[in-house]
């Protein structure tokens, strides 16, 4: 690997696991220490902290889209496409809850603007918004409003999965076809 985007990438890591641990008052010195590397490097990579977070965002939203945007597959119906959309998400927000507790605390950060959110999340929420369209052509997701419908998807599996780390258990199969279910069938037609 490139030397330079390894760096960048160590210092994203680094970043990214001292905001779940201390939050935004994590200092730069102790994310440059976090990442074996000078504090002045870091200044080479993020022109400031609140860079440094808006880069950590950015790389989280590359992590999701290469997860979870995929091609349309015309075999696939619309309407099981929703439903393979939600699974994949309960497993991607399941798989790492480090990264699920770093979304929650970033995408309630006043460092990251609407528009920022916007500018970097656009192409994965247009993913989602044109699937739950086609899946509304098809008569297969209830009428209403395409961004509304996948917001509420989105955020009632992180919540749900939240709660669920909190009592420390494990997520059974059982359990995240309930979450799974759940979530279908509160947005099918």
């Amino acid at each position: 690997m490139d030397l330079v985007l390894d760096k960048r990438e160590r210092i994203l890591a680094a970043a990214g696991r001292l905001i779940v641990r201390n939050g935004l008052q994590c200092s730069m010195a102790a994310i440059a220490e976090e990442a074996s590397v000078a504090t002045g490097s870091l200044y080479n990579y993020f022109a400031s902290k609140e860079a440094l977070v808006l880069g950590v965002y950015s790389r989280m939203t590359e992590e999701m889209t290469a997860a979870l945007v995929t091609a349309i597959d015309p075999d696939v119906e619309p309407g099981e496409r929703v439903r393979r959309y939600i699974e994949d998400y309960i497993d991607f927000i399941w798989s790492d809850a480090q990264r699920a507790k770093l979304f929650d605390y970033l995408d309630n950060t006043p460092l990251i603007t609407m528009g920022d959110a916007i500018t970097l999340f656009g192409p994965f929420m247009q993913h989602g918004i044109e699937m739950i369209e086609a899946a509304q052509k098809a008569a297969a997701v209830r009428a209403g409003s395409a961004t509304l419908i996948m917001s509420f998807v989105r955020g009632s599996i992180r919540n749900t999965l939240k709660r669920r780390r909190f009592s420390q258990e494990p997520l059974t199969a059982e359990d995240r076809d309930l979450v799974a279910g759940m979530c279908w069938a509160a947005i099918s037609a």
